[in-house]
């Protein structure tokens, strides 16, 4: 009954892709097949749309795709609210600009171009739903969670976080890119997450 009423448009749909899909069969798709019983990881973290980022091509649904029966406009983002925690929120203003009530998944992903240590070309830090009328505003809450920007550090045994600016975009999936904004990382949160 839920697939039927999702099909006939009684209900929205709201899931998103967990993974991207390629374009072409085979593409960016790391090997499953051992060589000497051994199962190398060549892409190291560089999978999903970053390998995609990597060959500079684009997938045929990225991470996070999902469509809906109305559409949606991202008016605004405010630069993030840093708690005493070292947890982020930020704050997005999405407009339902189509003719039907709908559900929209905001999406914020995090980068560090400039990374002391290799990262993903950008990655998933937080995300939240809105729901709203035709034509109706909301303002969405997406926290970003200081751990989200840490990376392991082998030698300290610890998770650590760099100092400074992490350019977050805001954006409906991996690749709708609407909205951007910065978060800075001051030393006092850096030290803390190593506790």
């Amino acid at each position: 009954n839920a697939l039927a009423d999702v099909l006939l448009g009684e209900r929205e749909p709201g899931g998103r892709l967990p993974m991207v899909w390629p374009a072409a069969e085979h593409e960016h798709l790391p090997s499953t097949r051992p060589v000497d019983g051994r199962l190398v990881y060549e892409e190291s973290i560089h999978v999903g749309n970053c390998a995609y980022d990597r060959a500079e091509t684009q997938p045929a649904f990225p991470f996070g795709h999902g469509l809906g029966y109305t559409t949606w406009e991202y008016l605004d983002v405010t630069a993030p609210h840093v708690n005493p925690d070292g947890d982020a929120v930020v704050k997005v203003r999405v407009r339902n600009s189509g003719a039907r009530p709908g559900r929209e998944v905001v999406q914020v992903h995090a980068s560090r171009p400039d990374s002391a240590v290799e990262r993903p070309t950008r990655w998933l830090a937080g995300f939240a739903a809105a729901t709203a009328s035709p034509g109706q505003e909301v303002t969405v809450e997406v926290t970003v969670p200081v751990r989200s920007l840490a990376h392991w550090d082998t030698e300290l045994n610890a998770w650590v976080i760099e100092e400074g600016a992490f350019p977050l975009v805001v954006g409906r999936c991996y690749g709708d890119q609407r909205l951007t904004t910065d978060i800075t990382v001051t030393e006092k949160t850096a030290a803390r997450i190593r506790t």
